[in-house]
């Protein structure tokens, strides 16, 4: 059954948290993003939950949230950048709506996460890592991930693309793949 939701999917800081609210806009939908639905549940920020509680506690509420939302209509759903390599998650995103994969090349994803300190899998507690190892630890993460993302129904690159169009070329394509499934 097509309940009418998007979800974008790709790494931390592909612009998926930024696209999403305003291609919700576009369409008249609502909009939620995965972990702030989580933070806000919780009363805890992401790198919070990750050091209190760890990731398995947090990969369990993701996936449970997941459920939740994705039972809702006419909603676009910013996922975190684990999410679909995670649990069942890519198969009930899958299941229950287009999933567009926000591609970004490392070194864009790179300059965008540099200078970030709210992002748990980069913020080990320890001395601030060096701008190789962080590059690095992109590089590996996008290694591990990117079989999942690329299991979309549409990918767009976010490296060199205007905001304004990223968001129209995603509307004018997906909604034409959810009419045809209508």
């Amino acid at each position: 059954m097509n309940q009418r939701i998007i979800y974008l999917n790709g790494f931390m800081a592909a612009g998926k948290s930024t696209i999403g609210p305003i291609l919700a806009n576009t369409l008249g939908w609502d909009f939620y993003d995965l972990d702030k639905v989580i933070e806000m549940e919780l009363g805890e920020k992401i790198v919070d939950i990750f050091k209190t509680r760890g990731e398995q506690y947090f990969r369990d509420k993701e996936t449970e949230t997941l459920i939740r939302l994705s039972k809702m209509c006419n909603v676009v759903i910013s996922l975190g950048g684990g999410t679909s390599s995670n649990n069942n998650n890519l198969e009930i995103i899958s299941r229950t709506g287009k999933v567009v994969y926000l591609k970004a090349s490392p070194e864009a994803l790179f300059n965008r996460l540099k200078n970030k300190k709210d992002r748990p899998l980069f913020n080990t507690g320890d001395v601030e890592k060096s701008k190789e190892e962080l590059k690095n630890r992109i590089v590996q993460l996008l290694r591990q991930r990117t079989p999942y993302y690329e299991q979309a129904d549409l990918i767009i690159d976010t490296d060199n693309y205007p905001l304004g169009l990223t968001v129209d070329k995603i509307a004018r394509l997906i909604l034409k793949k959810i009419d045809e499934e209508n």
